[in-house]
């Protein structure tokens, strides 16, 4: 039996190929890979012992040869295939051990052009195919965590179909990986490309996914782009039960909502929705605010905050009560950037099932993929934030110093509340919103009403246009000062003409925030 050992990763090899020789293998190697084996004692001999040819080119050609792909393509059931090897003075190999340059590592240090050119492998994916494509008789081995597996296999002597068969469609699907990274490089300013393809990895397997009777699993990124894997999916757990499907869909929403604000912020968010949410300078004073905000939903919710948290804090969140029952706040998970020794401590104790997350902050920019039947939709992320649109007055009455202040804090919330979504806000503390609804007006209702006395003296922001003068006649009904929203409706004298009947003020964004 012969086997070829030409992985970059060469952690656990030297066991394995111990392994194999002690099975009575037969191995070859590739440059920097024999000169380790060799070093450490293992009997190998360099590839070129098959090939009968030297490489060239500094290493780019080296295992393109019949003597490499030949040994590994012929089919071991057809008698005419071993013929012609022998006719050839060639031999059949068995076994690979691949894995490719460290294509994304380069691209992330910032090396240039030639250098990452460099790292696209040729030789290693076509080996690495040739045996997948054979895998009925050769064994393709691309992570380290399968060597002994296979060793057990092969020492009991056999290796079923089951195991070739997912050992193989991980071959395939690590050069798959391998060369989105090159195609995502490669096309560099082309954001929306004829064909596209993306790579994820594997972390963990959920309990279940978004309910009980489904399996999930959650991923991290393979892109190039920089920061691409930071984020919730890639969090560390450092307190809690284990992440559900669902707390990482709300924990991604909190942490991608508080990385919008430059100030110190908290969020809390139920279900996908921001129910809390304030900026300020004292990290308490704004967590108590986002709470009062909507002290019912924030019950069990997620919270994050975008600033480490330390012992006066974590005091808080142990010690706050709910507004509305008096009793410690509870949540699912929390979220934050860092945490002081202390500050963990004095959370840990908190609730053994208090999921405590460190992440690093998201990738601002990029795009944003959503599955459809079918198919994907791919856009840029909406990073317009206040001030980038031009709030043009359009009421008779310009909005105060400190309503311009407030509007442009629940105009930047509103992009993180699924439409239609009213935003009702005093300073920089949303006091209630009104999401998801199939018209407007209702969501105003429902923000007025989650405000309750709040309402009175705040502002309102509205992811689109008013349709009609209604939601408007509502706000003002309940007190709100100052509108913002986008402009565009047919009716749009109507609107504002009814915020100059309650002498409200009102300007223009020119752009909607929509969320779905």
């Amino acid at each position: 039996m012969r086997a070829i050992l030409a992985p970059y990763d060469k952690s656990g090899l030297i066991s394995f190929a111990a392994g194999l020789t002690a099975l009575g293998w037969e191995l070859y190697s590739t440059g920097n890979t024999y000169r380790i084996l060799t070093g450490a004692g293992v009997t190998v001999r360099p590839v070129h012992d098959l090939t009968g040819f030297p490489e060239i080119l500094d290493g780019r050609v080296k295992t393109l040869h019949p003597g490499v792909h030949g040994g590994l393509l012929a089919r071991r059931d057809r008698p005419e295939h071993l013929a012609e090897l022998a006719q050839h003075g060639l031999v059949t190999i068995d076994l690979l051990v691949g894995g490719l340059y460290p294509f994304r590592e380069t691209v992330a240090s910032g090396a240039a052009l030639p250098d990452v050119l460099e790292q696209i492998d040729i030789g290693g994916p076509a080996m690495i195919r040739a045996s997948a494509k054979n895998f009925p008789s050769v064994l393709t081995v691309v992570d380290p965590a399968d060597y002994e597996p296979l060793l057990t296999s092969l020492r009991a002597g056999e290796v079923g179909e089951d195991q070739r068969r997912r050992l193989a469609a991980k071959a395939f699907q690590h050069v798959a990986a391998y060369d989105t990274a090159v195609a995502e490089y490669l096309r560099a300013d082309e954001p929306f490309p004829p064909v596209i393809s993306y790579a994820y990895e594997k972390l963990n397997d959920l309990r279940y996914g978004e309910n009980p009777h489904q399996r999930g699993a959650v991923y991290r990124s393979l892109g190039i782009t920089p920061g691409a894997t930071d984020g919730v999916a890639t969090a560390e757990l450092l307190h809690g039960l284990p992440m559900s499907f669902v707390n990482y869909v709300d924990a991604g929403g909190a942490w991608d909502t508080v990385w919008d604000f430059d100030q110190p912020a908290c969020v809390i968010v139920k279900h996908a929705v921001p129910c809390g949410l304030a900026t300020g300078e004292d990290l308490v004073s704004v967590y108590e605010l986002a709470l009062a905000g909507d002290p019912v939903s924030a019950y069990g919710g997620i919270i994050a905050f975008n600033r480490e948290i330390d012992a006066r804090l974590a005091t808080a969140l142990r010690e706050v009560r709910n507004p509305m029952s008096g009793q410690r706040q509870r949540y699912d998970v929390l979220i934050a950037p860092g945490f002081s020794d202390e500050g963990l401590a004095i959370l840990r104790g908190k609730s053994k099932d208090l999921r405590i997350l460190r992440a690093r902050p998201p990738h601002q920019g990029g795009q944003r993929v959503r599955q459809i039947s079918g198919g994907l939709l791919v856009h840029d992320v909406d990073t317009f934030r206040p001030e980038e649109f031009d709030f043009r007055t359009v009421s008779r009455r310009a909005p105060t110093a400190a309503e311009r202040q407030a509007l442009a804090f629940a105009w930047r919330a509103c992009k993180h509340i699924t439409s239609n979504a009213i935003v009702l806000a005093r300073g920089t503390t949303m006091t209630g919103m009104g999401a998801g609804q199939p018209n407007r007006v209702n969501s105003v209702m429902l923000a007025v009403r989650a405000a309750g006395e709040q309402a009175r003296g705040s502002v309102l922001a509205s992811d689109a246009f008013f349709p009609f003068a209604d939601g408007v006649e509502l706000a003002a009904a309940a007190g709100v000062t100052a509108v913002a929203q986008p402009g565009g409706s047919l009716r749009d004298d109507d609107v504002i003409a009814a915020a100059d009947a309650a002498g409200m003020a009102m300007v223009f964004t020119g752009a909607r925030h929509f969320r779905h």
